[in-house]
C-alpha cells in the first residue's frame, strides 16, 4: 500500500443500489483527515485525478482493469496539466470509459451530495407530500408526515399552496415546488394557503430535518381474510425501522399473511437490506460477496424474525439490488412465493467513495450470489409465479396509482389467490442453509 493509500482513514456503510441500481459501499474520509488535506488539495486538480486512480487500483473487481495496463493509465493522467476541475473529471471519465463498466462512475460534487441525501432518508424541509391538480394546476397536499412542522401546524390533506416565500406556484412543476420548500433546518419559510374555498391566509414553519417514508402499509381485508400489504419503495437508512414498525403494527392488528411490494424498488443500502431480510427469515444465509482475489463473505439470518406469518413478494423488471438480494434470500430459503416479472439482474457490488473536493467516486469491487449460489447478474430472478402486466395494464396503474395494491392490480390479485390456496393455513418453514453451496471453511461475518 503506497502512502496516499495509508492517509485515509475511512468510514464504511455498505448501500445497494439507488438511482444506479448497484450495492455499494459508501466510504467518507474522517473530520480531521478531511479539514487538513481537503483544504490543501480541494484546489489541485491533478490530486483528484490521482485519487481516483489509486482508488480503483486498489479495489476494482477486476485485476486485469478489463485487460487495460492500469500503470500506463496513471502515467498519461499525470503528464497533463489540468487548469481547472472539469478539465481532471473529463479525463477522469475518459480514464474510467476504459473499463468498461458502467456502474464504476464518476460524480461531480452536486450528483454525490444528491446521492448521499437520497441514501440518508432525510430532507430538510416541513414534511409534506404534494401533487399538482392537473384541472386547477393548483399545487395540493396530499400528506403532512406525523410530527412533521407542516402535521405540527395543522396543514391537511387538500390544502392548496399558493404561493411559496411570495412566489406564485399556479403551474409550477412540483420539482420547482419541492426545491423552494427545502432549505437549512432551522430557517423560516412562509407558506400562502388556501382551504375549502375559504379565505388565503400566510403560514409561517421552521424547517426541520425530515425523515421520509420509504414503508407504506396498510391492513387489506380481503373477503374474510386479513392481508397486511407492505410497500418497499427503497432501502434508505431509515427503511428497517420503518419496516419494522409496519410488521408490528400489522401483527397487532392479527393479519392472516402478508403482501411484501418491492415492484420499482432500485435499492439502497446494503446494511437495511439484510435487517430486513432477517425481519422475515430465522435462519438460512442471505447473500455471499465475492471480491477480486475469489475471497467469499456470507451474512445470515440470526433467529430474529418478527412474524412467521405466509408471506408473497411482488417484484417486476425495476426490482433491483437491493430488492434482489431480499427477494433471493426470501425465495431460496423458502420463506416466500414470489410473484410478477423477472427482476433488474443487477448483482455488482460498488464501493462509493467521498473524494477530496467533494465530488464522488463509485467502485466495482465485488460480486453477489443468491443464498443457493445463483449468479443474477443480467438475468434477474425469475418469479415462483411469472405474471407480466400488459402495456394497458401498466398505463392504468400509472394514471392512479392509488390502484396498486388493490384487486384492480392483476399482481396483487394473484398474490391474494397464492394465499388463498390452503397457504394460510400452513405458513412456509425455513430451510436451513446449504453447507455445500457455502462451505463452513469461507464464512466470514459482516
Amino acid at each position: 500500500m503506497n502512502q496516499s493509500e495509508k492517509s485515509y482513514s475511512p468510514r464504511q456503510v455498505a448501500m445497494i443500489g439507488g438511482a444506479i441500481a448497484t450495492t455499494a459501499i459508501f466510504t467518507m474520509f474522517g473530520p480531521a483527515w478531511c479539514r487538513s488535506v481537503r483544504a490543501a488539495l480541494q484546489d489541485s486538480p491533478k490530486a483528484i485525478v490521482d485519487q481516483v486512480w489509486q482508488l480503483v487500483n486498489r479495489e476494482y473487481v477486476d485485476g486485469t482493469f478489463n485487460r487495460k495496463d492500469w500503470q500506463a493509465v496513471r502515467q498519461s493522467l499525470l503528464s497533463k496539466n489540468y487548469t481547472s476541475r472539469q478539465e481532471a473529471y473529463a479525463a477522469i471519465r475518459k480514464a474510467l470509459e476504459q473499463l468498461e463498466d458502467p456502474y464504476t462512475r464518476f460524480m461531480e460534487p452536486r450528483q454525490y451530495q444528491a446521492l448521499t441525501r437520497q441514501t440518508s432518508g432525510e430532507v430538510s424541509g416541513i414534511g409534506i407530500r404534494m401533487e399538482m391538480n392537473e384541472k386547477t394546476q393548483i399545487l395540493t397536499v396530499v400528506e403532512s408526515l406525523e410530527n412533521s412542522p407542516a402535521f405540527k401546524a395543522g396543514i391537511k390533506s387538500g390544502d392548496q399552496i399558493l404561493a411559496i416565500d411570495g412566489k406564485l406556484t399556479y403551474g409550477m412543476r412540483i420539482q420547482d415546488a419541492s426545491k423552494l420548500i427545502r432549505g437549512k433546518v432551522g430557517s423560516v419559510i412562509t407558506l400562502r394557503m388556501g382551504r375549502n374555498g375559504n379565505r388565503a391566509f400566510n403560514l409561517k414553519l421552521t424547517r426541520a430535518r425530515i425523515e421520509v417514508p420509504t414503508v407504506r402499509s396498510a391492513l387489506r381485508r380481503e373477503g374474510n381474510r386479513r392481508i397486511g400489504y407492505i410497500r418497499l419503495r427503497e432501502f434508505s437508512a431509515h427503511a428497517s425501522e420503518q419496516m419494522a414498525r409496519a410488521i408490528r403494527r400489522l401483527n397487532n392488528q392479527q393479519v392472516d399473511g402478508f403482501v411484501l411490494d418491492l415492484r420499482g424498488n432500485p435499492g439502497g443500502l446494503l446494511q437495511a437490506s439484510i435487517e430486513i431480510s432477517r425481519m422475515w427469515l430465522d435462519e438460512g444465509a442471505i447473500v455471499r460477496t465475492v471480491d477480486r482475489k475469489g475471497s467469499s463473505e456470507i451474512t445470515k439470518a440470526k433467529n430474529t424474525a418478527l412474524t412467521k406469518r405466509p408471506l408473497v413478494v411482488l417484484v417486476d423488471n425495476n426490482s433491483a439490488s437491493a430488492s434482489e438480494i431480499l427477494t433471493g434470500a426470501l425465495k431460496d430459503n423458502k420463506r416466500a412465493v414470489v410473484v410478477g416479472s423477472q427482476t433488474f439482474g443487477k448483482a455488482l457490488v460498488q464501493s462509493v467513495h467521498e473524494l477530496v473536493d467533494g465530488s464522488g467516486l463509485a467502485i466495482t469491487i465485488a460480486h453477489y450470489y443468491t443464498p443457493k449460489g445463483t449468479d443474477i447478474n443480467h438475468k434477474g430472478i425469475t418469479p415462483d409465479i411469472k405474471i407480466d402486466l400488459t402495456e394497458a395494464q401498466e398505463r392504468r396503474l400509472a394514471a392512479n396509482p392509488k390502484l396498486i395494491g388493490t384487486q384492480n392490480d392483476p399482481q396483487y390479485a394473484r398474490a391474494l389467490s397464492v394465499l388463498s390456496n390452503n397457504y394460510l393455513a400452513k405458513p412456509l418453514q425455513n430451510l436451513p442453509s446449504n453447507s455445500a453451496v457455502f462451505p463452513q471453511t469461507q464464512i466470514k461475518r459482516f
